[in-house]
């Protein structure tokens, strides 16, 4: 498929008001995405495991207007107006009217809420992009009844072509939501070694998937919940020009190959090692770009230590991997959940700010809540 594709050539039906709700989770990339060219494409593949309990829901009403000159739109989280997130909102409209171009014609009121603290520390672009994504998706659907675009049957817009242009739009807005819109493994990005791959969207990862990683378990420890001390913007721009973004590249798409093996033979200690080392990639470019930063605290090598330690004298399959940030998830399957549990509350959750940690586990995609 093409940018193209999700174009619409016309809308045979209207629609004076209404209201939309989707919860949409967010993601843990195991194999980094980390640089982007234009449009946000990314530079190098990666693959993700979908959460469960880490969510956004966002509800969006509309009503028809009759200027259709300029978007016009109102931003709420937990009740409470939100014009700092206006800018944001604004540049993803404008990236997506072509996709989408009833924009213009309606009042939007976006109304979104988290599952988790806001000031967490967890980045909620992935979860936030997504849902409102498929919102908008869901009031194209509505407009579009005959079959005038791909992907569309008899009676509108079919729930995989729903689902890649969901994708498509999210990744407008952010690239990482693009991988929140289904589970429990999504590829993004285009590789030689995933079939259907692609930079434009999301996939389900299509290849077999042991028993060993069914279940997953993701415990994320709440190092700083303060703001980033680096956007992703800035950071996937510092890959420009980097000495070793090249070779960074190259390594995802063997770490992408190799982890197909991982998966269908359910190999816990091979995996831990590729996605641990991925961790630490990401960190290592920021390490060494220009301007270059420190995004790890002392917490989190504390936390790693003990990581390390507590697997080799106990032979359990815990790992870690880390976002573009001080925070650590750690993972563990679901027949170990147990003993690791416990070892984090007793040993990990006092690097944590204020104790704080969420238990989560993987999950499998988006859900529409209610429509109107």
């Amino acid at each position: 498929m093409t940018e193209h594709d999700f174009r619409p050539n016309i809308y045979d039906t209207t629609l004076e008001k209404g209201s939309v709700t989707w919860e949409s989770p967010s993601n843990i990339a195991l194999v980094k995405y980390w640089g982007k060219k234009k449009d946000q494409i990314p530079e190098n593949p990666s693959i993700s495991f979908t959460l469960n309990h880490c969510k956004t829901i966002t509800t969006l009403e509309f009503t028809k207007k009759g200027d259709h000159n300029h978007f016009e739109f109102e931003v709420y989280l937990d009740g409470e107006k939100k014009d700092d997130f206006k800018p944001k909102i604004q540049t993803f409209f404008e990236r997506i009217e072509v996709y989408l171009p009833f924009l213009k014609q309606y009042q939007f009121i976006i109304k979104t809420e988290n599952t988790f603290p806001h000031s967490s520390g967890i980045a909620s672009s992935a979860s936030g992009m997504s849902a409102l994504a498929l919102c908008l998706m869901s009031v194209e659907k509505q407009l579009i009844k005959s079959d005038v675009i791909v992907g569309a049957v008899e009676d509108g817009i079919n729930e995989v072509y729903f689902n890649q242009k969901a994708s498509f739009l999210a990744r407008l807005g952010s690239g990482s939501a693009c991988r929140s819109i289904e589970g429990d493994l999504i590829v993004w990005g285009k590789t030689k070694s995933i079939e259907g791959s692609t930079d434009l969207f999301g996939i389900k990862y299509p290849y077999k998937v042991h028993e060993n990683f069914k279940g997953f378990q993701d415990t994320i420890l709440l190092v700083d919940k303060g703001e980033k001390q680096v956007s992703s913007t800035v950071g996937h721009n510092l890959m420009h020009n980097h000495p070793y973004a090249q070779n960074r590249f190259e390594q995802a798409h063997q770490n992408i190959e190799n982890l197909k093996d991982i998966l269908e033979l359910g190999d816990l200690k091979a995996f831990n090692a590729l996605v641990e080392s991925e961790a630490l990639t990401l960190h290592a470019m920021m390490l060494t770009s220009m301007p270059y930063f420190i995004l790890m605290k002392p917490n989190t090598l504390e936390i790693i230590n003990k990581i390390w330690e507590f697997r080799e004298k106990t032979g359990l399959h815990i790992s870690f991997t880390l976002d573009a940030g001080a925070n650590v998830h750690v993972l563990y399957p679901k027949r170990e959940s147990q003993e690791i549990l416990q070892f984090i509350e007793s040993e990990l959750v006092d690097f944590c700010q204020n104790g704080h940690y969420i238990c989560d586990q993987i999950g499998f995609g988006a859900e529409l809540i209610n429509i109107e």
